[in-house]
């Protein structure tokens, strides 16, 4: 089956304009009205061809380019620009595109352009084996919406970046995009899990040692940070290092330079390092378990990654790409979810967040009977939809409270606070009876203080103030 061209511009007419001669011609298309789009479409396949403009709202054409060139190099790019100037063409042709082309232009001209793309793109295919596309960040919701945003504004700084978020929210893919946008992106990505290291290995691992330093350095050994010279290292759970490697962290900050254990030679350091934890730095500078000067380094810019919780209309989005790469992976039909597997989905607290459903899908391709996939097919701990909705009320809470403050309310922890009250108290009641002092007993508080809240918040109930039964 023939892919399509894609076209991408946020200008309708010249949408119409290119659709029509294509048409004419026989050439399948596809048409996207920005690059966030165009980029969200990714994560089903690649275009034959792509045909850009450069400067739209949000994301541009060039780091649209960037991106497509990153997860499928041989996909040929056309980029067109109102704005013929040398910068667009250089920055074009660096990032890798097959031609430009300037507006206003001959439709006949874009026609025989995309043509000859597409005779390029199908040798290239022919010539080459199809590459593995790089790991994807994706989501439609408004919080991913701002992270992908910030790794747009970021892309021209080499400012460091600290990223928060809770356990399998993908705080590695948000840094490897950053690293990929950069315009260190040429040099290498170095990742270290700070935690999962034993303290004596994390120093010779992050700095490097001298043969002889210790028992068993029996050569020379370059560490994380002269392996990442030039480009970036992404020191993760950073939360957890300990005490004296915070202390050489900070120095490398502060002065860019390092010694290897055992070592006089004092090295240069020219890296750009972006942190994670999922732990509260805060309170662990409150604590006294993290140096507040390391923290003040290293927080200069922030990123905190929603929990899929924050997300959940990104679940389908996510499981039906995780159901693809998983049945490309063992070479089977990828798995269809149903809508009512796809609806329980979007109400589970999924605890290890992305992490946890890719890896539900990976066990769902192996397992699951059938192609597609109903409710009844998930993982028992999955089914028990009861005990997933008992432990979300905080997430449910916390998607009202960002609803509101989305829509400029306010007053409203007042407004939130009356009815959590309410609603306590009026279960405190059912479950007494009616009986007033039983209930303030169970829920903690006094006979007067719940006379007065049972008025305040217009509670409904028979006065039925003694704990003995009527």
């Amino acid at each position: 089956m023939m892919k399509p061209v894609w076209i991408v511009d946020d200008d309708r007419s010249i949408r119409w304009v290119i659709e029509k001669a294509l048409s004419r011609e026989g050439i399948a298309y596809d048409s996207f009205a920005s690059a966030q789009e165009a980029l969200t479409a990714l994560s089903g396949g690649a275009p034959e061809v792509l045909v850009s403009d450069i400067r739209m709202p949000g994301l541009s054409g060039l780091e649209l380019l960037q991106t497509v060139k990153d997860r499928h190099p041989a996909v040929p790019v056309i980029v067109m620009t109102a704005y013929s100037d040398l910068d667009s063409a250089v920055a074009a042709f660096q990032g890798g595109a097959y031609e430009y082309l300037p507006k206003p232009f001959d439709v006949d001209q874009a026609v025989e352009l995309i043509r000859r793309a597409l005779d390029e793109s199908r040798r290239e295919a022919e010539a080459v084996e199809p590459t593995t596309a790089a790991a994807e960040i994706l989501g439609h919701a408004p919080a991913m919406q701002e992270v992908f945003r910030a790794i747009g504004r970021l892309s021209q700084s080499s400012a460091t970046v600290l990223i928060t978020g809770e356990s399998g929210t993908g705080k590695e893919l948000v840094a490897r995009a950053l690293h990929r946008h950069s315009a260190r992106s040429a040099k290498p990505f170095i990742a270290i899990n700070t935690a999962a290291m034993p303290k004596d290995l994390l120093e010779s691992e992050l700095f490097g040692h001298e043969r002889g330093s210790f028992t068993g350095a029996q050569q020379q050994r370059r560490g994380r940070f002269e392996q990442a010279e030039g480009g970036t290292l992404f020191l993760d759970e950073i939360g957890d290092m300990p005490a004296e490697l915070q202390t050489r962290l900070l120095r490398v900050l502060s002065d860019g330079t390092f010694y290897r254990v055992g070592g006089h030679q004092q090295i240069k350091a020219n890296v750009r390092v972006i942190a994670a934890t999922h732990q509260d730095l805060d309170q662990r500078v409150r604590e006294g378990a993290f140096r507040e000067d390391l923290y003040h380094r290293l927080n200069v810019i922030r990123l905190r990654l929603p929990s899929l919780r924050e997300r959940a209309e990104d679940v389908p989005l996510l499981a039906k790409h995780f159901l693809a790469a998983s049945a490309r992976q063992l070479g089977v039909e990828a798995k269809r979810l149903s809508e009512d597997a796809l609806q329980h989905l979007s109400r589970l607290e999924f605890k290890g967040n992305v992490r946890q459903l890719e890896n539900l899908c990976h066990w769902l391709t192996v397992m699951a009977p059938g192609q597609v996939v109903d409710t009844g097919d998930l993982p028992a701990d999955f089914r028990d939809q009861t005990a997933a909705a008992a432990s979300d009320w905080i997430a449910a809470l916390e998607q009202e409270a960002e609803r509101r403050l989305a829509r400029g309310e306010t007053g409203i922890l007042d407004e939130l606070s009356r009815q959590f009250e309410r609603s306590l108290i009026t279960k405190a009641l059912a479950r007494t009876g009616g009986r007033r002092i039983e209930a303030a007993s169970l829920l903690g508080m006094g006979r007067n203080t719940i006379t007065r809240k049972i008025q305040e918040l217009g509670i409904d109930g028979d006065d039925k103030s003694g704990s003995a039964p009527d």
